[in-house]
């Protein structure tokens, strides 16, 4: 279970996040809603260690986690950029985080592919991440993402980039994998439809603080 402890965050002199308590259990996606800058992207960036909170703490099944560094986290962060490499094709982009891990090249690439395959991409392995299209690159980036069998999947607006048709088409998609994968998710995101069809449960930020959304 990840828990989140009496966290606080200033901005500017101001109070950004004010005594943010939040439990996620494993298999749970838990979407965040609120306005732009009311501090979500900040809140997940605390919980990946990318950034320390002014006060409160991160556990992880019941250990306190707060000072340890992102990499040994085991937890994964997704953009709404894709955050893809252009320099590797797809195989390899999908394959560095466990080459990042030590795991034998040849190892590492034999289980990419494989996961691409659970995705229906192997066709695409060798191709470069720039010649595919929202929807291939934000799966690649998923791929990505899973392969390392993180703790807890992180998700900044990840379809905010893609239009509308597939953005819809890729909620369910994306909800059946991580279910799957029976991970702690944390979905941000502004739009409440995502909201309601990809979380088991919403809170919203207003003024600093979580509220429950019916």
């Amino acid at each position: 279970m990840l828990e989140l402890r009496h966290i606080h965050q200033r901005y500017a002199n101001l109070p950004l996040l004010q005594d943010i308590n939040l439990q996620v259990a494993a298999g749970d996606i838990v979407a965040l809603l609120g306005p732009s800058g009311s501090g979500k992207s900040t809140l997940l960036n605390i919980v990946a260690g990318l950034q320390a909170a002014d006060a409160g703490s991160v556990w992880w099944d019941g250990q306190d986690i707060t000072h340890l560094a992102p990499e040994r986290r085991r937890f994964a962060l997704m953009f709404q950029d894709f955050a893809l490499f252009p320099h590797l094709n797809v195989l390899d982009n999908v394959a560095f985080g466990l080459v990042e891990q030590k795991v034998p090249k040849s190892e590492a690439r034999n289980r990419a592919l494989q996961m691409l395959g659970v995705f229906g991409l192997t066709e695409l392995a060798r191709r470069r991440v720039w010649n595919l299209s929202g929807g291939e690159q934000q799966r690649v980036a998923l791929a990505r993402a899973l392969i390392t069998e993180p703790r807890v999947l992180l998700l900044d607006e990840p379809f905010s980039a893609l239009d509308a048709d597939l953005r819809v088409a890729l909620r369910q998609e994306f909800r059946s994998r991580i279910q799957a994968a029976g991970m702690v998710t944390l979905l941000v995101t502004h739009d409440e439809a995502e909201a309601r069809e990809m979380a088991d449960r919403s809170v919203r930020l207003l003024a600093g603080r979580l509220q429950p959304v019916d």
